[in-house]
């Protein structure tokens, strides 16, 4: 591809549209990722265990529908579900500042809503991932999964800081409105994308055909090495991510003391590396390769997470933010790379399964995280929780560490 060509993604007005609504909707959940535990927590006084089981809640539906989404996706055109997925997540979401409002608002509702939005979810990961080889092609997959991480590299800069500054404002239930506005932004955005794509599943009609090739995506990914490796990295980030997502709001908030807003900006101030990785991953890539790029990007996520347990009220506090940023920097260069090595090597008609396949594998542990968190920070205290989070993520790269063979993928 020439130079000119390369400059001229941004030009392409399907992926702007794509881009646009992915950067929206990941600006509206990053405020979400604030604002929902904070509800539970400070407005229904949530126990740890509760908040624990509002974060599996919200993730579950990777376990349950992690495998037939892949496989019902392909069957399918992946602007419809990308579209449906959206609103049904702003309606969800609505119903929490309704519920608010009118003094009925309760933990039920928001296990429900947060079975809601991770079914949804499901769904549009898949197909969003699916759709991106129709709107850039093959030979741009790199600096089209690289366009995604900054954006969200950039949502998770600015999201939770706006949320925890909403919540302080506005409290959480009324600051979970951001979210649902930014689905509703998204699915326009995603009506106007005229991307040429077909159902690429075979057998599409007939569910006799579903385990088949859910089969077929599973063995796809079993028979290659560097994918099951990457696999198990992104089953012990989820892992470690479920376990983050339950117990941070309550330590940062409830043991060291902070404001929602100073929570918030922690958090933004922690996805500065995450901009960074975004823009060096497609250069890193190709300098050194994919594979090298992986290998490298997991030994200095693992350096770089190391201290995250220090973590304590005073200057210790500042602890929090540059890990993160640092190990952002990782963390994305590893995200983008690992994403753009697996579209490349499988064929069209397995998009949707591979992802829903590497999702399934990835993400199905987030759950498990979230119920693990509640239930240490139940049993043994919520500092106990957060160090076994802050762990977690420090060895989660070990996969790709002992696979040194991992740097001859090209």
């Amino acid at each position: 591809m020439t130079e000119a060509a390369r400059r001229s993604l941004w030009r392409v007005r399907d992926f702007r549209r794509y881009a646009g609504s992915d950067a929206v909707s990941k600006l509206g959940s990053e405020v979400s990722l604030v604002a929902l535990p904070l509800t539970a927590a400070l407005t229904l006084h949530a126990s740890p265990f509760q908040v624990g089981l509002l974060t599996a809640a919200e993730m579950v539906a990777f376990l349950l529908v992690g495998l037939p989404a892949g496989a019902w996706v392909d069957r399918m055109r992946r602007r419809p579900v990308l579209v449906a997925a959206d609103v049904v997540r702003a309606l969800a979401l609505l119903s929490i500042p309704a519920a608010a409002v009118l003094g009925v608002l309760g933990l039920p509702q928001m296990y429900a809503v947060a079975l809601v939005i991770g079914l949804c979810t499901v769904f549009f990961d898949v197909a969003h991932q699916s759709y991106l080889p129709s709107i850039v092609g093959r030979e741009d997959l790199a600096r089209g999964h690289g366009a995604l991480a900054a954006n969200q590299s950039l949502a998770q800069l600015a999201g939770p800081g706006i949320g925890g500054w909403l919540v302080q404002a506005l409290t959480a239930p009324i600051a979970v409105v951001a979210d649902a506005l930014s689905y509703a932004a998204s699915a326009l955005l995603l009506l106007g994308v005229r991307a040429d794509e077909k159902p690429g599943g075979r057998g599409v009609r007939g569910g006799s055909r579903l385990w088949p090739e859910i089969a077929e995506g599973l063995r796809f990914v079993a028979g290659q090495p560097v994918l099951r490796r990457v696999a198990a990295v992104g089953a012990l980030m989820m892992l470690s991510f479920g376990l983050w997502s339950a117990t941070v709001p309550l330590y940062l908030v409830r043991e060291v003391g902070t404001s929602p807003g100073t929570y918030g900006t922690l958090l933004s101030a922690g996805a500065v590396g995450g901009v960074a990785g975004a823009w060096l991953a497609p250069r890193i890539a190709a300098r050194l390769g994919t594979g090298r790029a992986m290998y490298a990007a997991a030994w200095a996520a693992t350096v770089c997470t190391a201290p995250l347990a220090l973590t304590a009220a005073g200057p210790r506090l500042l602890i929090l933010p540059v890990a993160l940023a640092a190990s952002g920097v990782a963390t994305t260069v590893f995200s983008v790379a690992q994403g753009a090595y697996r579209q490349s090597i499988c064929p069209p008609h397995l998009l949707g399964r591979l992802s829903a396949t590497m999702r399934f594998l990835m993400w199905g542990p987030m759950p498990l995280g979230g119920l693990l968190a509640g239930t240490l920070g139940q049993l043994a205290g919520v500092r106990v929780a957060f160090w076994a989070a802050c762990g977690a993520y420090t060895l989660a790269h070990l996969p790709v560490l002992l696979a040194p063979r991992i740097r001859e993928v090209s």
